[in-house]
């Protein structure tokens, strides 16, 4: 009995693009991607909302030369951005607990699509109430 010693070659500098390539996604890769995505955007929020609560210790004054910067459209935009991946990520994670438990493994893929549409529904209803 012989015993193959050769690894396989990893290549990482000729396929580092195919991370990036859409086609070859499945709902369950895109659930993985957006989830990472979301939670990256949510932990780089916390960082920054941390900076702006220490604008408190600076005085009144300061905080209402803050509150008076946020009514900029760049700002409104990033609260809804933060607030649709606060949304897609909780929903999702409920799905992934669903799943790990094993009470919804067959239909995954359906809840996925189900966490999108209300992803899209909740970050509608919150960016019709910031920008109206």
């Amino acid at each position: 009995m012989s015993v193959d010693t050769k690894k396989p070659t990893v290549s990482t500098s000729s396929n580092w693009w195919k991370w990036f390539d859409f086609r070859a996604r499945k709902a369950g890769g895109w659930a993985f991607i957006l989830n990472r995505i979301a939670g990256l955007a949510l932990v780089l929020y916390l960082s920054m909302h941390l900076v702006v609560l220490g604008r408190l210790t600076q005085g009144e004054q300061a905080w209402h030369d803050f509150l008076a910067f946020t009514e900029n459209p760049i700002i409104k935009i990033g609260e809804f951005l933060v607030i649709a991946a606060g949304i897609f990520h909780g929903l999702n994670g409920i799905r992934i607990g669903l799943a790990t438990f094993g009470n919804s493994a067959a239909q995954q893929k359906a809840i996925f699509y189900v966490v999108l549409v209300l992803s899209i529904l909740g970050s509608a209803v919150f960016a019709y109430r910031l920008f109206i």
